[in-house]
């Protein structure tokens, strides 16, 4: 926390920060907020989010037209903002779209990070053909995650490099691997190990090519190894990992996007179900993981990875609140802005957005939010934006303005 300062901003940026009052012509265009001692703090970052996954249900993913999909999309998106959220890494599904309807103002949300669909092999995490879809010629997309590019299939180095290519191509920031089993995926079990390394690693060349990064999808330690060895830089998830290779990703520099799940997570999917039973597993990974985390300072990132759940989408700024379990309010608020933004950077010329996010200082996208009190002292008023937000600015645009002008 800083002494009281005058902020100005011009434009999508921020112009001044002074400690005396700053003068400016008042215009039409001219907007002057007094934050009466309040606290202002850059929009939050989520590293670990699926635009197009967190509204529909499992079965309305895979069946419904891909219109009523987008359009569930651009309201939660609406929602994600106006819980603070002005920036999420979306690390898999069909979202180019509800990118650009959001930069070019045609709807409100979050700016995004986008890696588009999710790359596994045949039977991986993100593979949710049916039993009639298969066998299949290699290459022909015949299943609906691949017509809407929610996910791509790749059974060698040479089909990876393709399908990272294309995802390039599309626009993609960064580009996501699912590693290992996982939770949603019905025929894929947490502990399978999936791509090879020579898979991974030619999924790496092909996005260092273009100057940017891969993201693995990995729960286990054996995932995590291999990963790693195949030159990955971001691991997402890690609550199955053993403390070997907690270190090793310590060592290595490599970073950790791994999110604080509650035990709710599994209440998506049916009671007795094999997914209930491995969003069980995972969530009780966290604390194991949190813990490691610390111990070994890994570089982390914090996410919600909320899918199928607008009632636990709600609870994003809680799910960050759930940080200081293990962390300071200053640590997990850090976490959720500077920190978070560090690793977007990886994506370097590949970024969306020119400029610097997760900071407030000069120079900085404004990317602001004002906070009926301090965060640090109480950092649950993030668990309740509807009220505690009182100025939600986006590229220095205000999407919500509780103030008296």
């Amino acid at each position: 926390m800083s002494a009281p300062k005058d902020v100005l901003v011009r434009g999508n940026t921020i112009e001044r920060i002074s400690a005396e009052p700053i003068a400016v012509a008042r215009a039409a265009t001219t907007t002057i907020i007094d934050g009466g001692n309040r606290t202002l703090m850059p929009g939050l970052i989520d590293a670990h989010w699926h635009a197009m996954l967190v509204r529909p249900t499992f079965a309305t993913l895979l069946t419904v037209d891909i219109g009523y999909l987008n359009l569930l999309a651009g309201v939660e998106a609406g929602a994600t903002l106006m819980r603070g959220f002005t920036t999420v890494r979306d690390v898999g599904g069909p979202v180019f779209g509800l990118k650009q309807a959001i930069d070019d103002g045609t709807i409100v949300g979050p700016r995004i990070f986008p890696s588009g669909a999710m790359i596994t092999i045949t039977s991986g995490h993100g593979d949710f053909r049916l039993p009639f879809e298969i066998p299949r010629a290699i290459g022909v997309p015949q299943s609906r995650g691949e017509q809407i590019g929610a996910a791509a299939i790749a059974d060698s180095p040479d089909e990876v490099r393709v399908r990272v290519r294309e995802q390039l191509l599309l626009g993609a920031s960064q580009i996501k691997l699912t590693g290992g089993g996982g939770v949603a995926s019905p025929h894929t079990p947490l502990d399978v190990s999936t791509f090879t390394v020579p898979e991974l690693r030619a999924a790496v060349e092909a996005a260092e090519s273009w100057g940017t990064y891969v993201a693995v999808h990995a729960y286990t330690s054996a995932s995590i190894q291999r990963a790693i060895a195949a030159g990955v830089k971001c691991i997402e998830h890690g609550h199955l990992m053993d403390e070997a290779t907690a270190k090793l990703i310590a060592e290595k520099g490599v970073w950790l996007s791994t999110q604080p799940f509650p035990k709710e997570i599994a209440e998506v999917f049916p009671a007795g179900s094999p997914e209930r039973a491995k969003a069980l597993e995972v969530a009780a990974g966290t604390e194991r993981t949190f813990e490691l985390v610390k111990k070994y300072k890994i570089k982390t990132a914090f996410g919600t990875d909320v899918l199928f759940s607008p009632e636990l989408a709600r609870q994003q700024g809680q799910l960050l609140v759930s940080l200081t379990r293990w962390f300071t309010p200053g640590e997990a608020l850090v976490m959720a802005t500077g920190t978070n933004a560090d690793l977007l950077a990886l994506a370097g010329k590949r970024s969306p957005y020119a400029g610097k996010l997760g900071v407030v200082e000069e120079g900085a996208l404004a990317d602001l939010l004002l906070v009926d009190g301090d965060p640090v002292a109480n950092i649950k008023l993030l668990a309740d934006p509807e009220r505690s937000l009182l100025v939600i600015m986006k590229d220095g645009r205000l999407y919500k303005n509780t103030m008296h002008k």
